[in-house]
């Protein structure tokens, strides 16, 4: 399809639409079945796009169930689950209709070029603020995952500068995958991420044992267990207060991964729809079972007094334990291994929205990879408080990506009845997106203010 300035009209869309006949057709044409026989496997597209879901945002679920109550929290976490899947599921179903596998083309047909541009700024704002983001948590913890495990004589290291350790992990891991002509090569990192998020897990749930309650006033642990029978160990199973406003934020954030879905849908053996839809089911089922296993035993281990950043915990009350150390290594290498996933959709985009008409050139691939590691790196050196920063972007575009475009659009293409059940639910799609989106920033700027 070609990405020209005009309006995608109505007659134009139905010479696509009797592909939604079948379902299980792939949405790719003759170019789909001439790579039936290569593309990445079905297992490779599940760790990808589980790694896409998934990242520092298990670390912040603790957090949110404190300030929700463990059922409060288990009903907004399944919410939110549900509708990121049906977001996906719109988005396939857009797939059909339009016959393209891109969420720019997708806003294209829906809006023209405006809308294509639209996508695709949102994907590249909030992809780079993510990557940034990820460079930053590197750049602020690495350092001090390693000293752990050194002398206080170390103090002062190259090795313990935290800029270096950045540039160095860019110029050796985050750029060498980021130049891999495709997202499919990445699913060996991605699988080794996910058996490290498991690893997480389980040391998440043998430490709630190792955790007193109620926990010492100095952080210093001088014994392994008491009896849990003061009221600051019973846990709360339904809590309503100011800091709840943030769990569902963080939620949705945590389940984002439709920058990336269509990438990987494109590059799946043998793509149709209904393959997709359960690459999307199985990576977002085991990806609630681990934030959910997590965000219990975390919030079990010290109830009221978890902090925003779960390993913040660990390090207050639980120093020098070294499966926390080696955990807090694990978790820094899967941030670390989600960067080059993120890069994909992000350079995608700016290509689209530069050099659509040109034909593909690995020099220009080479420059804009390396054009986008130098900015995340200077953003992650540079700018002092960059979380703050991107949390503005992030309760904006994070929102749009994942429920109000696959929802606006689906209202703009579908030739469904208004009264349809797909239009009522892109219609709660688009609703609820913009209640987190609003909230949540209004939140931040409250805090801003609050601060001052």
């Amino acid at each position: 399809m070609q990405s020209d300035g005009r309006s995608i009209n109505n007659e134009d869309l139905g010479h696509f639409v009797s592909a939604q006949q079948n379902e299980s057709a792939a949405l790719l044409g003759n170019g789909s079945r001439r790579r039936e026989s290569s593309g990445t496997s079905f297992g490779f597209s599940v760790f990808n796009l589980i790694n896409a879901i998934m990242g520092s945002g298990i670390l912040g679920l603790s957090y949110a169930m404190a300030t929700t109550g463990i059922i409060g929290f288990s009903i907004l976490l399944l919410i939110v689950a549900c509708l990121a899947s049906y977001s996906i599921y719109l988005l396939l179903l857009l797939c059909v209709q339009t016959a393209v596998t891109s969420y720019e083309d997708i806003g294209l047909f829906a809006f023209g070029s405006p809308g294509k541009i639209l996508v695709a700024s949102t994907i590249l704002i909030q992809n780079v603020g993510a990557m940034a983001c990820y460079l930053f948590i590197i750049k602020t913890e690495l350092p001090a995952a390693i000293a752990e495990f050194l002398s206080d004589a170390h103090t002062g290291s190259w090795y313990l500068d935290g800029r270096l350790l950045l540039i160095l992990a860019s110029v050796y891991i985050v750029f060498p995958l980021s130049l891999l002509p495709k997202i499919g090569f990445l699913g060996y990192t991605s699988s080794l991420s996910f058996f490290f998020m498991v690893c997480f897990t389980l040391v998440v749930v043998v430490k709630k044992w190792s955790v007193p309650c109620p926990l010492p006033p100095d952080h210093s642990l001088q014994y392994l267990q008491v009896s849990n029978s003061t009221d600051d160990c019973k846990p709360k199973f339904f809590r309503l207060s100011k800091e709840s406003a943030y769990a569902i934020p963080i939620m949705a954030f945590s389940f984002l991964c439709h920058t990336s879905v269509l990438p990987i849908y494109s590059e799946l053996q043998s793509p149709s729809k209904s393959r997709m839809q359960n690459v999307a089911y199985i990576a977002i089922s085991l990806s609630f079972i681990i934030y959910f296993t997590c965000a219990l035993f975390g919030y079990l281990s010290f109830y009221d007094k978890v902090e925003s950043e779960l390993l913040q915990s660990y390090n207050k009350y639980l120093q020098h334990d070294e499966a926390i150390m080696i955990i807090r290594l694990v978790i820094l290498l899967v941030v670390l291994l989600a960067i080059p996933l993120v890069h994909f959709p992000a350079r995608k985009a700016f290509m689209m929205m530069f050099f659509s008409h040109s034909p593909e050139s690995w020099i220009r691939h080479i420059l804009v990879t390396l054009a986008f590691n130098i900015i995340i790196v200077l953003l992650a050196v540079y700018v002092p408080d960059i979380r703050n920063v991107f949390g503005v972007i992030g309760s904006t575009t994070s929102t749009c990506l994942l429920f109000v475009f696959p929802g606006l659009f689906f209202l703009k293409l579908s030739r469904d009845d208004f009264l349809s059940r797909h239009k009522i639910g892109a219609c709660t799609l688009l609703a609820f997106g913009l209640c987190v989106g609003v909230s949540s920033l209004i939140l931040i700027i409250l805090d801003w203010i609050n601060k001052k």
